[in-house]
């Protein structure tokens, strides 16, 4: 199977993000290697969510396209399997193979490291192949070390989760929380750093619940991790998302303020302002609850910056309750965030409220906790003019000579002077802000000496 392409779509998530990363890595060996056209490709995988309806129904939308386009290259003489996987695949399981005969290969989220048998047993047997079980054996064990792209990577240290909020499927399609032991996550660390990384982010569906078997046998916090993390030669940088307000102990509001390769920026999502909302949604926090972990974090650094995510539309929301999200983005001042309009998910409790909103309202309240979300972000934007900041460059701008990178509370920062490369970290003047993004000179840039062979000038 040599020199054939694969073409991977991952849909939602940063965890996704890395999973399909890792499919890549798992398939390398296989020959396969990875095209921007699905028309081109012998291997198409969607890698998909199903945390909302939209990015659920996007999948079967996309599965109509690869339809025509399979059938254009059997045309051709040309075979091509579809994969789905991920959390779709992990809900649907075969009913998604009936709906989509398109569809080769179904493989859970806990399950893709067998993507190579399951395509050999297509071949084999020319017919279809599903695998949603959640393997006794964690599948981290059988993945190969993850490619290198950039001098920025992620990297998976828990999955699952144990909250069961009213709304969410993730305990259903991810399956309970489940921590990687520290010495296989520090092993990939330096893996990640001989190549170049510089930064990394630690992932995880609940990853401040990280409870990793130790060195010494017993379970590790978070905030250990991360000091041990940030002892990886290498490594300048670190964050960690996404958190769950119930799960950040004191271990971690210290390791703000006493790791300095902790970046000032904490994604921490509430979802609601409203405590009768969150008693719905089941959050296992409240409203002053949420203010407090703000405080106690920004005593313990003070110029750490929040983000967070947002549900609009919750059944049975009133205007009260949405004013109460609207008080609370004004009282915290979030830099940047994410909100939706609740969508419900068959099997979850939400779904079942007899207090589900039109489309009509849900829309307009998005609006609104959208309008309510920028003018804080063009603020924290707008307030950085003038100073000083560190910014790794990750990736090219959109103008010859240009590259952008992150600040350390996320904020794209552009660059075009002459010189700079990517991984570069560099101390940049900020001189300017737009709408969404920061324009900056750089003040003095740290070199490595020996640039890794990713690295793009």
């Amino acid at each position: 199977m040599a020199n054939r392409k694969l073409f991977i779509k991952s849909y939602g998530c940063q965890m996704n993000v890395y999973d399909a990363g890792r499919m890549t890595d798992v398939l390398t060996p296989l020959g396969y290697a990875t095209t921007s056209r699905p028309d081109e490709a012998d291997l198409v995988i969607l890698n998909t969510c199903h945390i909302r309806e939209k990015a659920a129904e996007k999948v079967f939308s996309d599965l109509g396209r690869l339809r025509a386009v399979k059938a254009a290259r059997a045309e051709q003489g040309l075979d091509q399997m579809i994969v789905v996987a991920g959390c779709v695949a992990q809900a649907e399981g075969e009913a998604l193979m009936a709906r989509a005969p398109v569809v080769d290969v179904v493989v859970g989220s806990q399950a893709y490291h067998r993507l190579p048998e399951l395509i050999a047993r297509v071949h084999r047997e020319a017919g279809r192949a599903i695998d949603t079980s959640f393997p006794a054996d964690p599948k981290f064990d059988f993945l190969p070390q993850p490619s290198v792209q950039g001098p920025t990577a992620f990297l998976a240290v828990q999955e699952g989760c144990d909250k069961f909020c009213a709304y969410c499927v993730v305990p259903y399609t991810r399956g309970p929380e489940a921590s990687r032991p520290v010495a296989a996550i520090l092993d990939e660390a330096r893996h990640l750093a001989q190549g170049g990384v510089r930064e990394i982010t630690v992932l995880g569906q609940n990853v401040n619940a990280y409870h990793g078997e130790g060195p010494d046998g017993r379970p590790w916090t978070l905030g250990r991790l991360l000091e041990a993390l940030a002892a990886v030669p290498g490594i300048a940088r670190l964050r960690y998302t996404t958190s769950h307000p119930r799960d950040m102990g004191d271990d971690l509001v210290i390791a703000h303020r006493d790791n300095p390769a902790l970046m000032p920026f904490v994604h921490l999502p509430v979802q609601s302002g409203s405590d009768r909302v969150l008693a719905a949604m089941n959050r296992g926090h409240d409203r002053a609850t949420y203010l407090r972990l703000i405080d106690r974090l920004r005593a313990a650094r003070a110029d750490l910056s929040f983000s967070s995510d947002f549900i609009v539309g919750h059944p049975g929301e009133t205007e009260a309750d949405l004013e109460a999200t609207l008080s609370l983005i004004d009282a915290v001042g979030f830099v940047h965030s994410y909100a939706f309009k609740y969508s419900p998910r068959p099997g979850t409790p939400s779904a079942a409220h007899p207090g589900q909103l039109s489309p009509e309202v849900k829309s307009e309240r998005l609006a609104r906790v959208q309008e309510r979300l920028g003018v804080h972000q063009r603020a924290a934007l707008d307030l950085a003019v003038g100073t000083t900041m560190s910014v790794l460059l990750d990736r090219p701008g959109r103008h010859p000579g240009q590259l952008i990178g992150r600040g350390p509370a996320m904020q794209p920062v552009h660059l075009g002077t002459p010189g700079l490369a990517i991984g570069d970290l560099v101390e940049a003047r900020i001189v300017a802000a737009g709408p969404l993004s920061l324009a900056g000179e750089p003040v003095e840039p740290e070199r490595d000496a020996s640039p890794p062979a990713w690295r793009v000038a």
